[in-house]
């Protein structure tokens, strides 16, 4: 028969009573968990990662998690151009946001930026402010332009003549006046 103690012992504990992720003996955190970046952290410069991120805190500068999520959090204040695989911002974001999946705002994110994505989210109540281009991932390539800053681009001028001649005459407003662009 089981006794107090054995069942006691056999317990598992509950999504409250989980450890804090495992830290190795220099301190560096198992791969694989996500990174958080607190509320009283500040941080100025390019900051750049081979995995998932939460930022609570103030960033200034560039991010660049290219096949990583990037999230910011309620708290969070991002003054910097974000690259990431996914993007959800309920904090407030002043810069372009560039994803490979999606850019997703949340109902109380602020974005003051272009962005460049093949998905975006945008909830009820949320702020944004700037240019969005949805072009399908294979079609954008990001590159250096004159000044030296990053812009996406398409690989081909076809294939920006392909996206304007879908429109129909059933989806535009009326008045509305086509050209043939072959």
């Amino acid at each position: 028969m089981w006794d107090k103690k054995d069942q006691q012992d056999r317990q598992i504990p509950t999504p409250a009573q989980k450890p804090r992720p495992p830290v190795t003996s220099t301190g560096d955190y198992v791969k694989g968990r996500p990174v958080n970046i607190g509320p009283s952290i500040q941080i100025k410069g390019e900051l750049t990662g081979m995995e998932d991120l939460t930022i609570d805190g103030t960033v200034e500068g560039k991010i660049e998690l290219r096949d990583h999520n990037l999230t910011v959090g309620p708290n969070g204040k991002i003054k910097a151009d974000i690259y990431a695989q996914t993007i959800i911002i309920t904090g407030e974001v002043r810069g372009n946001a560039n994803a490979k999946e999606r850019v997703e705002i949340g109902e109380t994110g602020t974005l003051y930026g272009n962005i460049v994505s093949p998905r975006i989210s945008i909830a009820d109540g949320a702020h944004f402010k700037g240019s969005v281009d949805m072009s399908p991932a294979s079609q954008k390539e990001v590159r250096p332009d004159r000044t030296g800053k990053e812009t996406a681009g398409r690989k081909s001028a076809s294939a920006d003549v392909q996206e304007r001649t879908t429109v129909t005459a059933s989806q535009a407003k009326p008045g509305t006046h086509f050209r043939e662009l072959n």
